[in-house]
C-alpha cells in the first residue's frame, strides 16, 4: 500500500503520530544537532488524543525560543503551528499529508550535495508517495520507508489491547530517523567547516 493510501486510511491515533513523528526526525533543524526534544509531550497525547490541544499549546511555546535560520526550519515550525488544536480525523489528515511531504522534501535537500533540490524533485517526491518506483536518494528513500512503516505498525495495533506499543514504536522509529539526520547534518557542517 502507498504512504498515501495508508494516510488516507489511517485514524486520528495513526495521523497524530504519524505527523508528529515527521516533525520530530526534522527538529535537528530547530533545535541543532544535539538539541532537545520539545516534542514528547505530544507523543503521549496520541494514543487517545487526551491532552491534545493543552499539549500542543505548551511545545508551541517551548518551540517559539529556538531561533530559525533557514526555510527548512521555517517550514517545520510553520507545520506545528498549522497543527489542529481538534483530535479528529479531518483536520490530522490534512495535517499529517502535509508533514509527510515537508519531511520528505527536507530529506531530499539533503540528498542534494549543495543542499538543491532538483526541479524534477516535487514530481519525485509525488511518485515516492503514491508507491510509484523513484530514483529517490538515500535519505528520502529512508524516510519514506519510515512513514510507511509507522503506519502500518499504528494501523496494525489499532484498537488493541497493547496499542499504545504502536505508538512507542514509532517513536522509537522516528528517534532513530532523527539520529539519522542529525549525522547527516554534522558531517556536512564538519565539511564545510
Amino acid at each position: 500500500m502507498s504512504l498515501l493510501e495508508l494516510i488516507e486510511r489511517a485514524d486520528e491515533r495513526a495521523l497524530a503520530a504519524s505527523a508528529v513523528a515527521c516533525l520530530d526526525r526534522c527538529l535537528p533543524l530547530l533545535a541543532g544537532p544535539d538539541g532537545p526534544e520539545p516534542l514528547r509531550p505530544l507523543w503521549a497525547s496520541c494514543e487517545d488524543g487526551r491532552e491534545w490541544a493543552t499539549r500542543l499549546a505548551a511545545v508551541r511555546t517551548a518551540m517559539d525560543h529556538e531561533p530559525v535560520t533557514d526555510g527548512p526550519a521555517a517550514r517545520v515550525r510553520a507545520l506545528l503551528g498549522a497543527a489542529p488544536s481538534d483530535f479528529a480525523p479531518a483536520p490530522l489528515r490534512e495535517w499529517a499529508d502535509a508533514c509527510s511531504l515537508v519531511a520528505l522534501e527536507i530529506h531530499g535537500r539533503f540528498d542534494a550535495p549543495d543542499g538543491d533540490t532538483s526541479p524534477d524533485a516535487a514530481a519525485l517526491l509525488k511518485a515516492a508517495r503514491d508507491g510509484q518506483p523513484t530514483e529517490a536518494g538515500p535519505l528520502v528513500a529512508g524516510e519514506l520507508e519510515r512513514q510507511v512503516r509507522i503506519l502500518e505498525i499504528l494501523a496494525e495495533t489499532t484498537g488493541s489491547p497493547g496499542s499504545g506499543a504502536g505508538v512507542r514504536k514509532a517513536l522509537d522509529l522516528s528517534t532513530e530517523g532523527r539520529r539519522v539526520l542529525r549525522a547527516v547534518m554534522s558531517r556536512r557542517a564538519r565539511i564545510r567547516g
